[in-house]
């Protein structure tokens, strides 16, 4: 799916998009798979709005947006799990991250038309640090996206100053990391954004009549561990190519507790 050069700017910016990543057909299964699970969800009560909240808008407009938000997709559909072990997404994830890639989490996102919610600049380290930094979002579109519609917005090269100290949850001051500060990276359906997760990235709202919905998969070398036991999802420790040298590490201790 890429070659060196393109490899070299993800290291020198700290993001890349790849164009047709998932084929149309899988995009479109995987539409059907987001809407049955915001239904499965809202039947169960759990369809919660999970736009950001803060100081970065007035408050009377933060109310009216929305955002909805779900982890652990691939449990939830199987289209996903195919999506995110697609060879496609192996070959440009060896490229990016080196032989050995495993998963982290994965998490779908949907603004609505008209109204769905930004989100203000940030890093995603604060969430789940990771020792070496290894750790890289693919953020696969299931629908075309531009600046209407709240398309991704990276800074370029913002990967190499390191951690940034955060704001209120996660989010960077906006007066002095305005979304318009990024970059915007306009992308069609299929097409996967590659960025660490230290890349500062936000996007703007949602004001178009055409919905956007994105399926985000972290992945991250297996010997890159955490430096704070955080945000571990069930599928944590899947591995996407190579192998897992660590024998004793394969998988979160978890310990289930019966249905109450």
């Amino acid at each position: 799916m890429i070659g060196a050069k393109e490899a070299e700017f993800y290291r020198e910016n700290g993001y890349l998009l790849v164009k047709g990543v998932i084929p149309k057909a899988d995009i479109e299964v995987m539409r059907e798979g987001v809407e049955r699970i915001i239904q499965r969800a809202a039947k169960a009560k759990k369809d919660a709005n999970h736009a950001w909240q803060g100081d970065y808008l007035p408050a009377d407009e933060l109310k009216k947006l929305v955002l909805k938000g779900f982890h652990d997709v691939h449990y939830h559909d199987a289209s996903f799990m195919r999506a995110m072990t697609h060879p496609n997404m192996a070959a440009v994830l060896t490229q990016l991250i080196g032989p050995n890639v495993q998963v982290h989490h994965s998490k779908m996102l949907v603004k609505p038309p008209e109204n769905g919610a930004a989100f203000p600049m940030h890093q995603d380290h604060p969430y789940f640090p990771h020792a070496n930094h290894t750790m890289l979002a693919a953020s696969l579109h299931l629908d075309d996206a531009d600046e209407a519609n709240g398309c991704l917005h990276v800074i370029p090269g913002s990967h190499k100053q390191g951690p940034i100290p955060h704001v209120g949850r996660h989010y960077l001051n906006h007066v002095e990391y305005p979304i318009s500060m990024g970059t915007p990276c306009p992308a069609e359906a299929g097409d996967v954004l590659f960025f660490n997760y230290l890349t500062i990235h936000g996007s703007g709202p949602n004001r178009s009549e055409r919905t956007r919905r994105n399926v985000l998969f972290q992945y991250k070398d297996p010997s890159d561990f955490p430096t704070e036991i955080t945000h571990i999802d069930w599928g944590a420790g899947l591995m996407i190519a190579g192998e897992n040298p660590h024998f004793d590490k394969v998988a979160p201790k978890f310990t289930v507790k019966p249905e109450q």
